[in-house]
């Protein structure tokens, strides 16, 4: 290990590579800024370049640098517009935006990035110690421990509903689960509830769904209401840096989600958009009295463990590419094919035939972390200066990106009439006051639950993998505790009242 971990530091410190990752960065960053585009057509489009480079060190080491830039920089228009970068930074938004709102944008975009660093380089510590044991835990994950943890994301759907709004909560996971029946499945080959439109087929697009879900709206109640167009919020952003107090609040939530994101990205299909929405859940859950009442309204916790959470997972998921040769999430799936485009075989003897692969992209990671740090910091003040643009001026921008994103999903024109008609659901939705973001996770778990589901019950004929595997019986378990907590959480503050007004 220390003679690979030399040879990779070789590697990765010559001056091509260093190019290489700053590159990587910077377009990556950007790429993650403009909602809808996500590293996944970026990469896509950068694999003939990545081949045409030569070196497949150099190679993996850029486009590893677009994936984790993305994702270290899709927080920015979470946070700023309410439209989301990429599918990771979507739980971002939920207490990023309403920072922004409150003249906090500076400070947001100051804590999403240390979160962003810490949970990267956190993740690449770890990745860098325990790759070859870790693909042996990823070996244990089978469709069925696969349903199980799709099955606890769902119960701990209660964190992303503010107090007394849990049935609603319910409700639009429901939507969101049926929503994610549209379309062939494992189950069926045939397509389901598509009423007879072609382009829905494959279903609905995740992008389109979260830019009707939150980017839409947004932009239609900026129209629907001029006070929150005019209101000048740019003479707010100011305290760019975090206090202590604030410091000491978020380290904890960092360093708990920087582990648990690292975990979930290390499982085959899991990726930085579950990681995000478990780390999120897992911290509102915890969290005591007001500041969980605070969660969804501007919390720093609340927005600094999804972005510690999805960096770390980002960082997670190259254990089993590289060590399996298995791709954890959409975007390691391209850069496993741009792997063997380059003649380079991922697997558990990837450590052995090409060490200086494997270690060189391990230490371009951290750099990569450090060198995002470097760019972000210094640009807050001048990202952070968008909110200074009147809103009525921002509307046609907000418009202008949710559509280019939704068309380049699926590209077609029935996308655009998908995305107007959830938007304006959406929006009545919001009126009603029922929380979006359960219906999102709702339509991305509902897919994965019920492919693992199918390929469960199919292995071993009937329903008996739920108490025959005791790690599938364990997350079950867990799944039905989540979905009692809350209740029992109300039940024992109600009667603490009851209990102080009668001692009173």
């Amino acid at each position: 290990m220390v003679d690979g971990l030399l040879l990779g530091l070789a590697t990765a410190f010559s001056l091509q590579n260093l190019i290489m990752v700053v590159a990587g960065c910077l377009l990556g960053t950007f790429i993650g800024m403009l909602p809808g585009l996500g590293p996944m057509s970026i990469i896509a489009i950068m694999i003939p370049v990545a081949i045409k480079i030569g070196d497949p060190s150099a190679a993996l080491i850029l486009l590893a640098g677009v994936y984790y830039g993305a994702i270290f920089g899709g927080s920015t228009s979470s946070i700023l517009i309410n439209a989301p970068g990429v599918a990771g930074t979507v739980a971002t938004s939920f207490d990023g935006y309403p920072m922004a709102q409150q003249g906090k944008a500076g400070k947001a975009l100051t804590i999403a990035a240390i979160a962003s660093f810490s949970g990267g380089t956190i993740g690449a510590v770890l990745l860098m110690g325990f790759a070859p044991a870790l693909s042996s835990v990823a070996l244990l994950f089978h469709s069925a421990e696969y349903f199980a943890m799709m099955v606890v994301g769902l119960s701990a759907i209660a964190a992303f509903a503010g107090t007394g709004k849990v049935l609603k909560a319910l409700m639009m996971t429901a939507v969101g689960l049926i929503l994610a029946t549209v379309g062939e499945s494992a189950l069926f080959n045939a397509p389901r509830f598509t009423m007879g439109l072609l382009d829905l087929q494959s279903g609905f697009s995740f992008i389109t769904l979260a830019m009707a879900l939150f980017a839409l709206p947004e932009a239609l109640f900026l129209v629907l209401d001029p006070k929150r167009s005019t209101t000048d919020q740019g003479r707010a952003i100011k305290d760019l840096r975090i206090t202590r107090a604030e410091a000491r609040a978020i380290a904890p939530v960092i360093g708990r989600q920087s582990v648990q994101g690292f975990l979930i990205g290390v499982m085959p299909g899991a990726g930085a958009t579950i990681a995000s929405f478990l780390g999120y859940a897992v911290e509102r859950n915890i969290a005591k009295g007001a500041e969980q009442d605070q969660f969804g309204k501007g919390s720093i916790k609340g927005l600094a463990a999804p972005e510690a959470a999805n960096n770390a997972a980002c960082t997670g998921s190259f254990v089993p590419l590289l060590t399996l040769g298995i791709p954890g999430s959409g975007t390691t799936a391209i850069l496993l094919g741009a792997l063997i485009a380059l003649n380079v075989q991922p697997g558990p003897r990837l450590m052995v035939d090409n060490p200086s692969i494997f270690w060189a992209v391990i230490i371009s990671m951290y750099l990569g972390n450090v060198v995002l740090l470097i760019l972000n910091l210094p640009l807050i003040p001048y990202i952070a200066k968008l909110l200074t643009i009147p809103r009525n001026y921002l509307i046609p921008f907000i418009l202008f990106f949710t559509m280019i994103g939704a068309y380049i999903g699926q590209n077609n024109a029935t996308e655009l009439l998908i995305l107007i008609g959830l938007g304006v659901f959406a929006t009545l939705l919001r009126f009603a006051d029922y929380p979006l973001a359960p219906m999102l996770i709702g339509f991305i778990l509902g897919g994965i639950l019920e492919d693992n589901f199918a390929r469960a019950v199919n292995l071993t004929d009937g329903i008996a993998f739920m108490y025959e595997r005791p790690m599938t019986l364990a997350l079950l378990v867990i799944g039905g505790a989540l979905i009692f907590l809350p209740a029992y959480r109300r039940r024992r503050a109600k009667a603490l009242r009851d209990g102080v007004a009668q001692g009173d």
